[in-house]
């Protein structure tokens, strides 16, 4: 059974960093294609960020230059690194591995001061 666990979000300020870590289990992590995505309310959820296996990287361009995603194969684990934080992030977080599988609860992330 797939099990995809997001932590690490919070409340930060505008031009604040945050990392989130999405541990799984239930797949082959090292050939697996992991995403971040996010959902603000009242809107989609969109991708925001890949990985692939070959660790090639993919981010979505209102994201790119300041999120950076990382994978460690060892822990079963992605991680997003989110630096210069706006208000425009603020959503729930989540990760998935492709194709696409249960959802987790993700984690919230609110950029405010």
């Amino acid at each position: 059974q797939v099990q995809l666990v997001e932590s690490g979000g919070g409340l930060v300020q505008p031009g604040g960093s945050l990392r989130l870590s999405c541990a799984a289990s239930g797949i082959i992590f090292s050939i697996s294609t992991m995403d971040w995505y996010r959902q603000a309310p009242g809107k989609q959820r969109e991708l925001v960020a890949t990985i692939t296996r070959y660790f090639e990287i993919i981010y979505a361009d209102s994201v790119k230059g300041r999120f950076i995603i990382s994978r460690d194969n060892a822990k079963k684990t992605v991680y997003l690194q989110m630096n210069n934080l706006k208000p425009e992030d603020t959503a729930v977080y989540y990760c998935n591995a492709r194709p696409i599988n249960p959802w987790g609860q993700g984690t919230q992330v609110t950029v405010a001061s």
